[in-house]
């Protein structure tokens, strides 16, 4: 055992977090576990109605502990002392305000319980009217600091989250020193330096939702901000300049955070990213590979050279950062604001009768078959049959052209629809949100040459991803992994270990292939063009007349 080194990938999603264990030289998985947030599964502290979704920060530290050692605990004796590298993978934009210790609020006293010093989720979307004001400023500075961003700022992203928490909480107001991506809190505390000056930043955090670029110093400058609100004063000096790549290594684990892991003290920790960007990397993204990590949202990610980017500055993206997935080259991002969540709003939906029922466990047996069921009876529709058509704005619009103003719409329905009618026209109107995304890419030069999916509904429905191949007329490689974003993570760790030198290298060895390839039905696919045509109409109506 005393020459294998293994890396630990941490992969923090929206209701879980996980690790896995990987042999860096084979990429075989030794053990995984997964921890669901205790606080968050109890529906502490989000208000849905309000677009209001918050973490408690114990929660993923307790995530943490548990699942790291849970994970090694199903290792063969001897794995912890050859651990040798562990990186992070989170949501984002995922902020939270700290003080000048760079703790996060809610773990002072005073704030333990107020959602306001916790970590503001990325499908928070409280911030609308603090987006549309850093929009309209951003229009009309001399820097247009949006326009690596896709020209569109959006309240997903941590600027405006920040500006609307401070304005709506003077007791945050007055305690609040700085703020923290979570993706870079993590590997702080663990190394034991969260001042927030000191901090080794994420270039894909800074670079994608907090405007930061290398062209014009860093961050906004602090005119742009207090301009937008005089809130935001000295904030800019509280924060960071330079901005690192994955590849680069934070620091190695305090002896608390080792002793709480049962690790060793050496082992080196690496700079975060989010999950997407670092779940494309475990889904060995290449040039020219576009990306879509599908689960409740979906993030499309691509990696491309700067020869074929040059010069382009591609409008209504989630933007364009030089790093922020392959180092070396410039990380692209998009997605979809719902995409399962569109299936599980559904499903919610049409079973709030089963709250009647005295059985629990029948129930939940109920619920459980729901869309499995919906998914076959809407396979066996023609496409057209039904004359239903929706938007998948459920959750606001992230790309193209960001706009969480936007809802969803259902259009066709009649005494007539029924359950897989509709669910089937929720499919195909997330299916046209994908399409709509890769047009964007295609219309400004970049080429993609084969697509990859990742994540819960890849692996869980192939009604879903039968309809995006057919919509898309392209194929669609599934890749095997289960935790891919976490392996991606762990790829990260092997070369701040030093165990390979560049992250492709580490992508070679420990890659785990593809499950699976939907191919497009071509019929289908000409039979969608018209459907497609009709999305975007349906989709420019609904924006213009409703929600403009």
């Amino acid at each position: 055992m005393s020459d294998k080194k293994f890396v630990i990938g941490l992969d923090y999603g929206s209701d879980s977090c996980r690790s896995i264990i990987i042999d860096a030289h084979t990429g075989e998985e030794l053990a995984t576990s997964v921890k669901y947030y205790s606080r968050w599964m109890d529906g502490k502290y989000c208000v849905p109605h309000k677009d209001q979704y918050r973490q408690h920060p114990l929660d993923y530290l307790e995530g943490l502990e548990y699942t790291v050692k849970d994970a090694l605990s199903n290792c063969p004796a001897g794995t912890a002392e050859n651990v040798v590298g562990m990186a992070f993978d989170t949501t984002g934009s995922t902020p939270c305000f700290t003080n000048s210790e760079g703790t996060p609020l809610a773990l002072t006293p005073g704030f333990e319980e107020d959602p306001n010093a916790m970590f503001i989720l990325w499908k928070d979307h409280t911030a609308v009217k603090e987006a549309d004001e850093i929009n309209a400023l951003a229009a009309k500075w001399d820097v247009d600091y949006t326009q690596y961003e896709g020209g569109i700022y959006s309240s997903e992203w941590v600027w405006a989250k920040a500006l609307h928490v401070l304005r709506e909480d003077e007791k945050i107001r007055k305690a609040a020193y700085s703020w923290i991506e979570y993706c870079d809190w993590l590997p702080a505390v663990i190394t034991g330096n969260t001042k927030p000056e000191e901090v080794k930043r994420s270039r894909c955090a800074a670079g994608h939702k907090a405007m930061w670029h290398e062209s014009w110093g860093g961050l906004p400058s602090e005119k742009f901000l207090t301009t937008l609100d005089p809130l935001l004063a000295g904030f800019r000096d509280r924060l960071f300049e330079k901005t690192y790549d994955s590849s680069e290594v934070v620091g190695t684990l305090t002896p608390e955070w080792a002793a709480k892991l049962g690790l060793s003290e050496n082992v080196k920790v690496g700079v975060g990213a989010f999950d997407a960007h670092m779940g494309a990397v475990g889904g060995e993204v290449v040039e020219k590979s576009f990306v879509r990590i599908m689960g409740t949202s979906t993030c499309d990610i691509m990696a491309a050279s700067y020869a074929d980017v040059q010069d382009k500055l591609i409008p209504g993206i989630c933007g364009q950062v030089d790093g922020s997935v392959l180092p070396g080259m410039v990380g692209l991002e998009a997605g979809q604001s719902a995409f399962g969540d569109v299936y599980a709003w559904f499903k919610r939906l049409i079973e709030w009768p089963l709250q009647f029922l005295d059985d629990a466990d029948k129930a939940d047996a109920i619920r459980n078959k729901i869309i499995p069921a919906l998914a076959d009876e809407a396979e066996k529709l023609e496409i057209g049959e039904t004359a239903l058509l929706a938007t998948d704005w459920m959750n606001g619009r992230r790309t193209p052209d960001a706009n969480q103003k936007v809802k969803g719409t259902i259009t066709g329905i009649n005494l007539g629809s029924t359950a897989p009618m509709v669910f089937r026209a929720l499919v195909e109107a997330t299916a046209f949100g994908s399409k709509a995304i890769i047009d964007r890419f295609i219309e400004n030069g970049v080429e993609i040459q084969q697509v990859i999916a990742l994540g819960g509904v890849a692996k869980k429905s192939r009604f879903v991803m039968q309809t995006l191949s057919d919509v898309l007329g392209m194929p669609i490689k599934v890749v095997a992994s289960e935790q891919t974003c976490a392996l991606g993570a762990a790829m990260f760790a092997a070369v701040n270990a030093g165990v390979y030198a560049k992250v492709e290298e580490a992508q070679k060895a420990m890659g785990q292939g593809f499950e699976s390839e939907y191919v497009p039905n071509l019929e289908a696919h000409e039979q969608y063009k018209t459907y497609y045509a009709e999305y975007l109409k349906l989709g420019a109506l609904t924006e213009k007349e409703f929600f403009s």
